[in-house]
């Protein structure tokens, strides 16, 4: 993979095909805060186009530690998150791989501590915006803490850590009015990114359901940078780290988010304290992708480009250990608001890259600790101390908490002998070439295509999927008020696929495209189906939530039968009814409701029964949220079981004539049966075209 000198990407629609806009006349030079004129902003300063981030960039730390600390008290990104304890355990050794023993002995169990997070929104927003999640992991080895910091998007948006302050200005609520909040549907955020190509893949993982997470115990999670692996023998390989959700990963529809944002903020954070709580300890997988440095650079793409992912099709996913969720935190301030991680944190066995983005990683999340934390001792806060021994002379400082004894806080040092020492065993960084003592603010031409990979991603999405993605493309552009902004983003779209820039073309109800020459010619990538929801969705019920809608009058032993059936799937049944008294049942017994029916919209369960008398049917017609349950569930392309007389409630509803396979009658054990197995594959997926369009 050869390392080429390339213009800066200034040009505007030119051959480098960048949009960067560069000051002229009109303009004003953009400085330092001491006045400095910037020649560059758009790279940080590197040992050649593809070496590591020199600490001698004084623009990056600059910016970046300005951005760092913007916001106090809470996280600049990553500000509303949700936390818990548990445990990492290896059933595969990588002792051929790793230095790291958590990495070695399949025997050993390293205690672990994980913190979910949106990314955009303040720590008071909602659970379920159109957002990256954050998936961060704290192992606490006994080499010391290993912070493996992701997202739940195997990509991001940007390729160097010095454009990371101003991808955030733009999509982070905008200055001069305050709002929105913890949303990207508004110009400032479109305004970058379609100035921006190396963004379009990010794009499109955004603007799919993943970005719309059912729960976070059903979310992937990726490292997103490129690491090494090194072990025993000084032998590198790169490393990719992945999590699967035992669970299957699953998406709501954006309908959903938007009611259930409304019905219950705290959707994701109630629903993972709640699994905990019960005992559903959420699982997850570990896998890695490994390969040298010869099979990297025979990639068609550049390894260290973060805009980019290896597909599995063609480096497999090596499932090698499983995470167990068992604990929920003692108090949320002291623990998931004080947890700080940083891919710094490193254990012998782990290394970095030269990925600029991770490179600039390195010095950000350090130092917005100081900020956030009150200084330098935020590693002596119980949920950021290692497990094993910490020995240094490194004293004093706010809020310091350990009482270090003797005179000695230097080293070399004779006075005290049995103190701590450097050690052959420690961390060493293991050589990873020669890239020259050229210095300079350029991108490697590895990193120049930005659309095949976006291409691809659309392309191994299911019909359902890429609707979706028309969707929320239409939805956040129509949101922009400044026509060049819209016009600039079809023309990238026009790159990526027709199909898809003449879907939110036709929905946005323009023909007005801006066209864009690519840097590079975007290539026809195999797709690659691992990247699919729908395609690989397990058929589960697992760890979901069927609601059932009751009337007074019903058979109480049918209820009990249903129920049965639902827990012996690894689901729970949730009773709604009217109020929150309950109902009687036929034999008369008081049944308490779990949610009163003006509480618990349909959107929050997974499938849905509903269970009437005559009589019990026509007062809940006279209901609106009744009404609104049932047309929302159905619109919602989730499987409904009724018995005889629900069927006027789905009448009232406007259902009558709509019923499909996933509109299932159950009034014996044959139904109940039928209706499990269809619950099982979550969504109707062909009753979508007949209730929603595209725009």
């Amino acid at each position: 993979m050869p390392s080429s000198r390339t213009p800066g990407p200034k040009q505007q629609h030119g051959s480098g095909g960048e949009l960067h806009q560069k000051s002229g006349k009109s303009g004003e030079n953009l400085t330092t805060n001491q006045g400095i004129e910037i020649s560059d902003n758009q790279n940080s300063l590197k040992s050649g186009t593809r070496g590591p981030t020199l600490l001698e960039d004084f623009l990056l730390r600059e910016k970046i530690t300005h951005f760092d600390h913007e916001r106090i008290p809470e996280r600049i990104v990553h500000a509303r998150g949700s936390g818990a304890h548990g445990y990492f355990e290896l059933n595969k050794s990588l002792r051929h791989l790793t230095k790291a023993t958590f990495l070695q002995d399949t025997r050993k169990r390293t205690e672990v501590f994980v913190r979910f997070s949106t990314v955009a929104g303040g720590a008071g927003s909602v659970d379920l915006p159109r957002d990256v999640r954050g998936f961060a992991v704290k192992f606490y080895t006994d080499q010391g803490n290993f912070d493996l910091v992701g997202n739940n998007i195997p990509v991001f948006f940007i390729q160097d850590a010095v454009k990371f302050p101003d991808l955030v200005h733009s999509v982070k609520m905008e200055p001069d009015r305050g709002f929105p909040q913890n949303a990207s549907a508004h110009d400032t955020f479109w305004d970058f990114v379609s100035l921006m190509p190396e963004s379009m893949h990010m794009l499109m993982w955004v603007m799919s359901d993943r970005a719309i997470p059912r729960s976070l115990r059903m979310i992937e999670g990726f490292g997103v940078n490129t690491f090494r692996f090194v072990n025993a023998e000084g032998e590198s390989n790169f490393v990719k780290f992945h999590w699967r959700p035992v669970l299957g990963a699953a998406s709501v529809l954006w309908d959903e988010a938007v009611k259930i944002n409304g019905a219950d903020q705290d959707f994701h954070r109630r629903d993972l304290w709640k699994a905990i709580d019960s005992g559903n300890f959420p699982e997850f997988e570990f896998g890695v992708q490994v390969l040298d440095d010869r099979a990297a650079a025979e990639l068609e793409f550049d390894i260290l480009d973060a805009t980019k992912l290896i597909p599995e099709e063609m480096v497999p996913v090596q499932i090698v250990g499983k995470m167990v969720l068992d604990r929920n935190p003692d108090n949320f301030f002291a623990e998931t608001e004080q947890v700080a991680f940083h891919p710094a944190n490193l254990v012998p066995g782990i290394e970095f890259s030269d990925d600029p983005l991770l490179q600039g990683r390195l010095f950000s999340y350090l130092d917005t600790q100081l900020s956030r934390l009150g200084g330098a001792n935020f590693h002596e806060i119980p949920v950021n101390r290692p497990r094993c021994p910490m020995r240094n002379f490194q004293r004093d400082g706010m809020r310091r908490m350990d009482v270090p004894k003797g005179r000695v806080a230097y080293e070399p040092n004779s006075l005290a002998p049995d103190g701590p020492r450097e050690t052959p065993s420690g961390f060493v960084t293991h050589p990873q070439g020669d890239f020259g003592s050229e210095k300079v603010r350029e991108r490697s031409a590895t990193f120049k295509d930005h659309y095949s990979q976006a291409r691809m991603f659309f392309n191994s999405m299911s019909e359902p999927e890429q609707r979706h993605i028309v969707s929320a493309f239409a939805f956040e552009l129509g949101k922009v008020e400044t026509p060049a902004i819209r016009k600039r983003m079809l023309g990238h779209l026009a790159i990526i696929d027709k199909t898809l820039c003449g879907g939110v073309s036709k929905a946005l109800g323009t023909n007005e495209i801006d066209p864009i020459t690519p840097a590079l010619e975007p290539r026809d990538l195999a797709p690659s189906p691992a990247l699919s929801l729908i395609k690989k969705a397990p058929a589960t019920l697992r760890g979901r939530t069927i609601g059932v809608l009751l009337s007074n009058g019903v058979d109480g032993g049918f209820l009990k039968r249903l129920k049965k059936a639902i827990e012996a799937e690894g689901a729970e049944m949730a009773v709604v009814c009217r109020k929150i008294g309950g109902v009687t049942l036929s034999d008369k017994i008081k049944l308490p409701a779990d949610h009163a029916l003006s509480a618990a919209p349909s959107v929050i369960f997974d499938a849905v029964a509903i269970l009437t008398s005559d009589e019990g049917a026509n007062e809940l017609a006279e209901e609106a949220a009744a009404i609104d349950w049932v047309r929302d569930a159905f619109g919602h392309l989730k499987v409904i079981g009724l018995n005889g007389p629900s069927v006027a409630l789905l009448n009232k509803a406007g259902l009558s004539g709509m019923f499909d396979e996933g509109v299932i009658t159950i009034e014996d054990a044959a139904g109940i049966e039928a209706y499990i197995r269809m619950a099982k594959h979550q969504r109707i997926w062909d009753r979508e075209p007949k209730v929603r369009s595209p725009g």
